[in-house]
């Protein structure tokens, strides 16, 4: 962007105000986003259609955004802006990527694969490597000049990150007929309820979709029946009261019966990220359990 003479604002923080007014002054063509950063635009008051009026595209990367939530930015906009998605890691850079000419038909995808990049979808924990058919779930393999040789001085590691010269991503994802990719969950965040698997991020877009609600979380909890339930950490927009009982009744009316939030709803001020808006799912359930035996010990 800055060989072709682009002007590029970059801010050393995010701060609301401050972020809008940027916004609002440049008028920029193009965002680079990531999720928590689109749903912020989408459902904060102070983002008005007429700051958006020269936006054109939003990049948004570093965790899945929902197909609801790109309706909501173009809602808020009040025009049909390009939202291209992109998916990679930091052993392979960049994978994959909307096309500009595929956008809006297929909401929540993370595109096709970029030029010279393979991809390979497995069944998990397969060692033979089977190519699995459009619309079944598996494990993300990548192929391609731009993923990493190995891991500095990790040999062990390196060994178990990849089968056959494939990069394992540790994604769980599945694709259509067109070679479009969606990302489910990461293999290690699913939920085991009664063996069977359930993906955080469906049950959290399901959440977001529900009027009041800025954000969520889901972990999988302790259970002696199921093994394992989803537990929710719901964050409120401001000024909003959420009945939990509704905004539970409204989730099992969306999901089937072994997805239900039988962990219960909590309602809190904010969710743990990283920089780039992926939920620290490992810290919520660390706290979860922190709290769980201290209440085992006040009995």
């Amino acid at each position: 962007m800055l060989t072709d003479g682009v002007k590029i604002v970059t801010l050393p923080k995010f701060a609301p105000v401050d972020y809008m007014n940027s916004v609002k002054t440049h008028k920029p063509h193009v965002l680079l986003l990531v999720p928590p950063l689109v749903m912020f635009m989408s459902s904060f008051p102070g983002v008005k259609p007429e700051y958006l009026s020269s936006l054109r595209t939003i990049y948004c990367g570093g965790a899945p955004l929902g197909g609801s939530d790109e309706t909501k930015m173009r809602e808020k906009a009040g025009k049909p802006i390009s939202i291209l998605q992109a998916y990679g890691l930091t052993e392979t850079v960049a994978a994959t990527m909307t096309p500009h000419s595929l956008q809006g038909k297929y909401p929540g995808s993370m595109g096709k694969a970029i030029p010279n990049t393979f991809l390979k979808v497995i069944a998990v924990d397969d060692n033979a490597g089977k190519h699995l058919p459009p619309d079944t779930t598996g494990e993300l393999l990548i192929k391609g000049p731009q993923v990493m040789k190995c891991y500095y001085n990790q040999p062990e590691k390196t060994r178990e990150a990849f089968l056959n010269g494939w990069f394992k991503s540790g994604d769980l994802v599945t694709y259509n007929k067109d070679g479009i990719l969606y990302i489910v969950d990461r293999i290690k965040d699913l939920i085991k309820v009664k063996a069977l698997q359930v993906a955080p991020a469906e049950i959290e877009e399901v959440l977001r979709e529900y009027e009041g609600v800025q954000e969520a979380a889901v972990i999988g909890i302790p259970h002696k029946l199921s093994g394992e339930v989803p537990r929710a950490y719901v964050v409120p927009k401001k000024d909003a009261k959420i009945d939990v009982n509704k905004l539970n009744e409204y989730v099992t009316s969306k999901l089937a019966k072994h997805k239900r939030i039988d962990g219960g709803i909590v309602l809190v001020p904010q969710i743990p990220k990283t920089p780039v808006g992926k939920i620290l799912r490992r810290l919520i359930r660390l706290e979860y359990l922190k709290e769980r035996s201290q209440d085992k010990d006040k009995k």
